[in-house]
């Protein structure tokens, strides 16, 4: 099926968006964005969190109505009333996570909606089940059409969402943040499959922090800043320093700011922890102003051993100690009065209360000791919140402003402050900066290692191999649920880190 013909003279930009302008009251989201993208093209949209892609993108997409400015589609101007709009008119978004119907099977969720009906007037299941057949092969994907959703990785999804958007022949294909779940394979396999939707005629849109990312897939690429247009450039005619120099118009300094700490006394000590099917015989300790990094493949379990550690999971055998004195397992409550401190990896659905504000988010904690016979009141938490917010420069014009509506970087500051009000002793932080933009990375960075210097203990899990090397210390790599190496900072080398990652303790013996 090609790609939809347009009746616009040629050259004339699949999507055009001009001075792009969209508040939520007092709070400018977009005061002049704009945005062309042309058929046949791969176009990366990147900047900070709070640029205002999300913004743009939800115009497009209809779930939101622009303030002003030109919305052209094929050189028409469009006005989208709702996500119906925008998909009749041959747009489709692939989100990070997609969200499809788990108890129905692959063919049926591409359908939904519009299944193709018999002489009698009912689905006809093996037409529907002949073209999923056939939107696969032409993706070069092997799945199964009747298979049901549920237990689908993240990655096939991601394709079956593609495949709806096919046959419901797109010409248009938004692409936000589609990679942070899905491992190298799976990475290529989608990239295989943009540049042959790219090569049908088709306009895409992928939005994404990863540099090499944007320089291995798209041909153009555009820079926001604070809700505005900054620049577009072709792919072959920049490099990453120009762009990070055009996404946050400051300078950045180093990503990784680590400065010397003095390693002190042991604060968590782990021993023996068993965990079935999870992990097994995992020791480690974490001293004051010491930054320790857990390594390893998605799945090898370094996010369960931190959950253990900190009482959210439990575990068979082993123990767990803060200053020598036993946590009990799975109670993270003596965890955090133990000292512990925990950020977890998905901070929207584990980290915040998204429906709250700021300030309720960041008191969240300690709100137990804020209140007065038993009552707590939004003065005593914006009192308790606000050096707090200060510190990590929450970008946010108030503390009552709800964490939904703010940038993942600045979520992440937030449920950062939420556990350093604390006051910690520990401090587990899981995938620091997964989502987030640049600038807002070194920030992070820069934190870590000020409180380091501060004596506070670090157990930093994470994906990104030169976080891990920047960062920390010393590197523990974990591999089928077992520590199959610790590494001093001197030593760790991309190499030392990924044959420990990819190598279990049996086959090194």
């Amino acid at each position: 099926m090609a790609a939809t013909a347009s009746d616009a003279p040629a050259g004339t930009p699949t999507l055009e968006l001009r001075d792009v302008a969209k508040s939520f009251g007092p709070v400018v989201a977009l005061s002049s964005a704009s945005l062309s993208v042309d058929a046949g093209s791969i176009h990366a949209l990147v900047g900070e969190n709070g640029a205002g892609k999300s913004t743009l993108i939800k115009i497009v997409a209809g779930v939101h109505r622009r303030d002003s400015g030109d919305f052209l589609l094929d050189g028409i101007h469009v006005d989208f009333g709702s996500t119906s709009d925008s998909k009749a008119a041959g747009i489709a978004v692939i989100y990070q996570e997609p969200t499809l119907f788990p108890d129905l099977s692959v063919t049926e969720n591409i359908f939904m909606g519009r299944q193709p009906l018999t002489r009698g007037r009912r689905v006809d299941r093996a037409a529907m089940h002949t073209e999923a057949t056939a939107l696969f092969s032409r993706l070069g994907v092997a799945l199964d059409p009747r298979r049901p959703a549920q237990g689908l990785s993240i990655a096939d999804q991601q394709i079956i969402e593609i495949a709806k958007a096919i046959s419901l022949d797109a010409r248009l294909l938004i692409m936000d943040e589609p990679t942070a779940a899905l491992s190298g394979v799976e990475v290529d396999r989608l990239f295989a499959v943009a540049r042959s939707l790219r090569d049908e005629g088709r306009a895409l849109v992928f939005i994404s922090h990863r540099f090499d990312e944007v320089f291995a897939l798209c041909d153009t690429v555009t820079v926001m800043r604070d809700g505005e247009y900054v620049a577009t450039k072709p792919v072959a005619e920049t490099d990453e320093d120009e762009i990070v120099a055009l996404m946050v118009g400051r300078e950045v300094g180093d990503l990784f700011p680590k400065t010397p700490a003095t390693v002190g006394e042991v604060v968590l000590e782990v021993e023996g922890l068993d965990a079935v099917g999870q992990f097994h015989d995992v020791s480690f300790q974490v001293r004051e102003g010491e930054i320790v990094g857990l390594a390893g493949l998605v799945g090898a379990g370094r996010s369960e051993i931190a959950r253990a550690v900190f009482g959210v999971d439990g575990y068979e055998r082993g123990t767990v100690t803060m200053h020598g004195r036993p946590v009990p397992p799975s109670n993270p409550r003596a965890a955090i009065a133990a000292g512990m401190a925990f950020i977890p990896e998905d901070r929207r659905k584990q980290g915040l209360v998204t429906d709250a504000s700021v300030a309720r988010n960041v008191a969240g904690v300690i709100r137990g000791g804020l209140s007065r016979l038993g009552i707590l009141t939004e003065g005593a938490e914006n009192r308790a919140a606000s050096p707090w917010a200060q510190r990590l420069a929450v970008k946010t014009g108030a503390l009552d402003m709800n964490a939904a509506t703010m940038s993942g970087g600045n979520q992440q500051k937030v449920v950062i402050a939420k556990w350093l009000a604390t006051n910690p002793k520990l401090l587990i932080i899981d995938e620091p900066t997964r989502g987030i933009d640049v600038g807002t990375k070194s920030e992070v960075h820069r934190l870590l290692s000020e409180l380091a210097g501060q004596g506070l203990a670090i157990l930093m899990i994470s994906s990104e191999l030169p976080e891990v090397l920047g960062m920390a210390d010393r590197v523990l790599v974990v591999c089928e649920g077992r520590l199959t190496a610790d590494i001093a900072r001197d030593d760790a080398t991309p190499e030392s880190v990924m044959r420990a990652a990819t190598t279990s303790l049996e086959a090194q013996r």
